[in-house]
């Protein structure tokens, strides 16, 4: 080993999504990393999808919580993912990072006025105590039909690196990107973009072992839920060019455990379940005691409701309890419907709607038991369909609208969720479906409006 080589660590994270019960372990190995004395000097970065409002404490504190703990990891750079952009209102990811002490990179999110947000910068460089000089960008996933409801504009890859790259050129010894856009993309960058030395990626929940090189760029990813944490050793020669690449990835479950681990986590769940039930939703009859088709037939009233629509569809795995009577919280409804899943109001013809609803009954029978992941689902199965406004005949495929055989050419509006857009199994909704997401309710906010109003809390309701 060359001793006049500088020695560099990286120790990065991805798509944590508050799985706090990982975060005591990851505190212990960084602080150690950024303390390790065979290097001249470490950085700690992360790739986005840090929060997830299925956690009840990033919930209730609007990810604060979050940013809390972030701060106990002393990162050098973070970037934003999805859940953060989408899964968030306009206003609270305005105000997520006022008590951070770490800068967020991101270099292709921006205001409706296409100014760059306040709390964001598109990249930042570091200097190494050798000198190195070290860009960091981040990226995070190009979703405009979302973003854009939701107040942002979000430029594609290629347009932000064809403008950004030129004004870096000179200014850096070494390029990194920090990407929540998900293995194929961060491939793409690689194979069209050889002046990045090395991706710090996220999304697509990829667990690269020891990385990926794709021509000159090394790629790196470690999985998802804060299962693995990534480790990078480089080295840098005298000229400030990087000549050594090792990225490794670290099991957090074979890392030393205490004591008082899992009495810290106990205690952030406690916090912020009794946060949410601090907050008093509705007074629901005795008719949802243990009824879990009520809490699905109250829902598809609320987002036809909130749509002004009255054609609905939803699926029972949504639904991971019942809504049960009586005073009903915000914690019961986050244990019910735990999934940052925004409205949309799809337009179709007569047709297309017929074509879904044959979709829909093509796969029920698959899909009754299906183990769905990714797509913002925080539950188990996909479960049965359930539709407001529509009855099928599966025999005679003949399906009705409100009680009228349905119109070929008429156009009908339908109330239904980003995630029926996003899943493969009803690619009519995509295809020829004219879609408005709707920002910035999600489900659970949007059932849980409707309850208020219908079931007030200070009312006594015995229907």
């Amino acid at each position: 080993m060359d001793k006049k080589r500088e020695k560099l660590r990286i120790i990065h994270t991805n798509d944590l999504h508050s799985h706090f019960e990982q975060f005591p372990k990851i505190r212990r190995f960084i602080k150690q990393a950024q303390d390790d004395p065979t290097v001249d000097q470490t950085f700690t970065f992360d790739a986005g999808d840090f929060m997830d409002r299925s956690h009840p404490l990033s919930d209730a504190t609007k990810g604060q919580a979050n940013i809390g703990l972030m701060n106990q990891f002393h990162y050098d750079a973070v970037t934003i993912g999805n859940n953060e952009g989408i899964s968030n209102s306009h206003q609270v990811l305005e105000n997520l990072f006022d008590q951070a002490n770490f800068p967020v990179v991101l270099a292709n999110l921006f205001e409706e006025d296409q100014s760059k947000p306040d709390w964001s910068q598109p990249y930042k460089i570091f200097q190494t105590s050798k000198k190195t000089r070290i860009a960091v960008i981040g990226l995070t996933a190009a979703y405009p039909l979302t973003y854009e409801p939701n107040h942002w504009q979000v430029k594609q890859i290629s347009k932000t690196l064809d403008s950004l790259l030129p004004k870096l050129k000179g200014r850096y010894d070494l390029l990194i990107v920090l990407s929540h856009i998900g293995i194929r993309e961060d491939r793409l960058i690689a194979k069209n973009y050889p002046e990045v030395d090395l991706i710090i990626g996220g999304h697509s929940h990829t667990l690269l072992p020891k990385g990926e090189k794709v021509n000159r760029t090394w790629i790196t990813q470690t999985g998802k839920w804060g299962k693995y944490v990534g480790d990078i050793y480089l080295e840098i020669n005298e000229q400030h060019q990087l000549v050594k690449v090792e990225p490794t990835t670290h099991l957090v479950d074979k890392m030393p455990e205490k004591s008082e681990d899992q009495d810290e986590v106990e205690e952030l769940f406690e916090r912020g379940s009794t946060l949410l039930a601090q907050r008093k939703i509705a007074n629901l009859p005795t008719k949802f005691l243990h009824n879990k088709k009520e809490a699905i037939k109250v829902s598809l009233d609320a987002i036809c409701d909130y749509t002004n629509t009255d054609l609905g569809i939803l699926s029972s795995g949504l639904f991971l309890t019942p809504f049960n009577s009586e005073i009903i919280t915000a914690k019961d409804l986050h244990q019910s419907l735990p999934h940052p899943m925004h409205l949309v109001k799809t337009k179709l013809k007569g047709k297309d709607l017929w074509r879904l609803v044959m979709e829909i009954e093509k796969n029920r029978h698959y899909l009754k038991e299906f183990p769905l992941q990714g797509m913002s689902f925080r539950g188990k199965i996909f479960g049965e369909m359930y539709y407001k406004g529509i009855q099928v005949n599966p025999e005679t495929k003949q399906v009705l609208v409100n009680g009228e055989k349905i119109k070929p050419n008429q156009e009908y509006t339908l109330a239904n969720l980003d995630h029926y857009v996003l899943i493969p199994f009803f690619p009519t909704l995509a295809i020829a479906g004219k879609n408005q997401f709707i920002f910035p309710d999600y489900l659970r906010t949007v059932v849980g409006k409707y309850l208020a109003k219908k079931y007030p809390v200070d009312k006594i309701k015995d229907e």
